[in-house]
């Protein structure tokens, strides 16, 4: 099975939107009230059993079953009986909702994340409809169940041989969007390793550095964009609260958070397409971006967003027929490229790379981009990978 997903921005109706509002404000009662019920259940097994606090105990039943996701789905079938708020919005939503909140528990208990929080009004900005009708998409008009038939921009055409998986509403500070799920009823053979290969590094003086020699320029749309969301903040905190000149103000932020996020995914994309352009492999460092960002310079390493470039270019490659592959990133910047021999710590000043033992000289990123195609090709099997002249034979800048 191959899915993918296509994003058309809706146009509807003042009535639509108002539905929309209010199923997203239901959506986020289900979600901190099942929250509530689960944190209630863990903090009654965290109590001391030979002491109580000073102020107050959750007492609940010790035979008491937590909270799952299967339990509260059928609380909630029975409480939607009696909920005419809830009634009005459908029920496999409701559902998605606590599924998100399960997917959030596994989350914290298997990648480490931290405990889910509650969400303020106006934070849900997304519900789920996990099935649609057969013919729910004709022309540019999509049958939402419980809403009716929902203009959207159709901004490239659905393929007919697809399948519409689930839809996904969306609330943004430009508008409303939709995302349909496609899947295909077909198996996608794996990409071989195939053509010229192309190492890359990332960076924050240039965005990435290819083998080749050529430099990707850093666009870092957060800080050109820094100054003005401060201004844009700090009307906000001089706003009262619950009024609507606040209101107006945060809709300024959210924005112009907007924009910063589409004008990196634009050179994002811009970048993976002519990286596939140049080879047929692609190597990349195997980076730890948790750590990163955690550094002296997180700042700017978020402000890049290598993971979202990661995603994108694996996707692009993807599309493309490109292979990808994320190889070791130890030292990538103390090994000349040219002898293979390990030069030592630079400082981040420093920005040639200079061997003292071949004499060979060329940019500090680009010398590490092709010690990364060194070792992404020696991973595919490549021969003839321990002399230079491999490299040599790359395309000049």
């Amino acid at each position: 099975m191959f899915s993918l997903t296509y994003e058309f921005k809706l146009k509807p109706t003042s009535e639509q939107i108002a539905i929309f509002t209010d199923w997203l404000e239901q959506c986020r009662r289900i979600y901190n009230y099942a929250l509530g019920e689960r944190k209630d259940w863990f903090k009654s097994r965290s109590c001391q059993i030979n002491a109580c606090s000073l102020r107050s105990e959750y007492i609940i039943p010790a035979d008491t079953i937590r909270p799952t996701y299967a339990k509260q789905c059928k609380a909630l079938t029975a409480y939607r009986k009696t909920s005419p708020r809830l009634q009005k919005v459908q029920s496999q939503v409701l559902q998605q909702t606590l599924r998100r909140l399960e997917q959030a528990f596994v989350s914290m208990w298997e990648q480490s994340h931290g405990f889910p929080r509650f969400k303020k009004p106006g934070t849900m900005r997304s519900f789920v409809f996990p099935q649609l009708s057969k013919d729910a998409i004709i022309g540019n008009t999509i049958k939402l169940p419980m809403i009716g038939w929902v203009k959207f921009r159709q901004s490239r055409e659905i393929p007919a041989s697809s399948k519409v998986a689930q839809a996904r509403i969306v609330c943004r500070a430009t508008g409303w969007y939709i995302m349909l799920t496609l899947q295909w009823d077909v198996t996608v053979p794996d990409i071989m390793p195939h053509g010229e290969g192309i190492g890359i590094d990332l960076g924050i003086s240039h965005f990435a550095a290819v083998s080749n020699g050529k430099l990707f320029p850093n666009p870092r749309p957060f800080k050109k964009l820094e100054r003005k969301l401060k201004l844009l903040q700090r009307s906000v905190s001089r706003k009262v609260k619950g009024s609507n000149n606040r209101k107006k103000a945060q809709f300024k932020v959210s924005k112009l958070h907007e924009r910063i996020a589409n004008v990196r995914a634009y050179y994002h994309w811009l970048y993976a397409h002519n990286l596939c352009d140049w080879a047929g492999m692609i190597f990349a460092e195997d980076l730890n971006l948790k750590g990163l960002a955690r550094g002296f310079l997180g700042k700017h390493c978020l402000d890049a967003g290598w993971g979202q470039f990661f995603q994108i270019l694996e996707q692009c490659c993807f599309k493309r027929g490109v292979f990808f592959l994320k190889v070791d990133s130890k030292k990538t910047s103390q090994i000349c490229p040219n002898c293979l021999i390990e030069t030592g710590k630079k400082d981040l000043s420093e920005r040639t790379h200079s061997c003292q033992h071949c004499g060979y000289t060329t940019d500090r990123d680009v010398a590490a981009a092709q010690v990364v195609l060194i070792r992404g090709l020696a991973a595919v099997g490549h021969t003839g990978l321990a002399c230079f002249p491999r490299v040599k034979r790359l395309r000049s800048p």
